[in-house]
């Protein structure tokens, strides 16, 4: 029996896919397994027997992941899951920044009093017109699941886009249209688009990335769409490229003091991912993985041990390893198995960056003993017996 914690409200078309080998416990420290969204676990101390965490969404900056790592706790995410409810709002924000359409909305509802409303708006929608996006220059910073959605809808809408990823997936690349320009720099992103809207992780290259600096490289007047990550953008520096006029609006899916109520910065309430559907999918994607990774030993979309599927066992019995990622271990998993005179007829090693993860099928049954040994070796962070 598997228990399982939800630390936030995970979607019951997702909960519904449990079997009785599981049940719900209301406690952390119980969970073998945990499902959140949004709450942070930064402050939470780890249980040993805690083996994996799956958030319901893409971005894991909530999650301690080395610290899960080096507990042997797995740590998975959704990619893709909320991939069509991001791109929509960024569609419909794109267009939102090119029109003054909520100007003419908060001004048109202060009016609401006056009995002559509609004349007064005759007379003053002028001052809310704005500019259309076909044959607008796009610049699609980041091109995973969500950015090329969004490159794709905004090219079929007559936009030219211009899409920038270096690490760009073979995947990615076969699902990107033809049509849609590849930039060679996130200079050329800059210096050509009138709109730009980043898809990219918070990372130590991408922190600050939109700085003065950059916005100086920028056109006048330059919309810029942030529905990725808060810190990508430097407030203090939005506001003055605001100001200034060197940016004509800034949305953004993260509010914060800094840029609430100033004048160019529409702030949306982190609705990005906030569909019934994307809920759902994600909470989909969450519990098969997990339950993949508790009955299989099975690992996909982890964001801190490498992806490794050896299907469903075969053999008499599977051992799953956590690692570090260091010389010899291999070779110590196999001798001490030998040294049961066990024999392995199928295996699997992958890594990913300091830590790594090992299934070994075997041809007679996995006991606490052997795991044990296996256990006592250097650099072994969680041993687990799948069958």
């Amino acid at each position: 029996m598997f228990n399982v914690n939800c630390i936030n409200k995970i979607a019951n078309v997702g909960l519904d896919l449990f079997t009785d080998n599981y049940q719900m416990v209301e406690q952390f420290n119980d969970a073998d397994a945990v499902l959140v969204r949004s709450s942070s676990l930064h402050e939470l101390e780890l249980p040993k027997t805690l083996e994996a965490i799956a958030r319901a969404g893409a971005g894991v900056n909530n999650i301690p992941l080395e610290k899960c790592a080096e507990n042997g706790t797995v740590v998975f995410n959704t990619p893709g899951a909320n991939a069509n409810g991001v791109k929509e709002i960024v569609i419909a924000s794109l267009i939102i920044a090119s029109r003054d359409i909520f100007g003419g909305v908060n001004w048109v509802n202060s009016c609401k009093d006056d009995p002559e409303v509609a004349k007064l708006v005759e007379k003053n929608k002028a001052k809310f017109a704005g500019t259309e996006i076909k044959g607008k220059k796009l610049g699609v910073i980041g091109l995973g699941a969500i950015g090329i959605l969004v490159a794709n809808a905004l090219n079929k809408l007559d936009m030219e886009v211009y899409g920038y990823d270096p690490f760009i997936s073979v995947d990615a690349a076969w699902n990107l249209s033809k049509y849609i320009k590849q930039a060679k720099s996130l200079e050329e992103i800059y210096r050509e688009c009138d709109f730009i809207t980043v898809h990219v992780p918070l990372t130590d290259s991408t922190k600050g990335m939109f700085n003065k600096e950059t916005f100086a490289m920028m056109k006048d007047g330059v919309k810029l769409l942030n529905f990725s990550r808060d810190t990508l953008v430097i407030d203090d520096d939005i506001v003055e490229a605001l100001e200034s006029g060197k940016v004509g609006r800034y949305v953004t899916d993260f509010p914060n003091p800094k840029v609430c109520g100033v004048n160019g910065v529409i702030t949306v309430p982190h609705l990005g991912a906030s569909t019934s559907e994307s809920e759902d999918n994600c909470a989909v994607m969450a519990v098969r993985q997990i339950m993949d990774y508790l009955e299989n030993g099975n690992i996909k979309n982890s964001v801190n041990y490498p992806n490794c599927d050896m299907g469903v066992c075969n053999h008499v019995g599977r051992i799953a390893i956590n690692h570090r990622n260091i010389p010899n271990m291999l070779s110590q998993f196999t001798s001490t198995v030998a040294r049961e005179n066990i024999n392995i007829p199928d295996m699997i090693n992958k890594s990913k960056g300091k830590y790594a993860y090992t299934i070994l099928d075997i041809e007679s049954p996995a006991t606490p003993e052997l795991a044990n040994k296996i256990k006592q070796i250097d650099g072994v962070l969680k041993v687990r017996i799948i069958k």
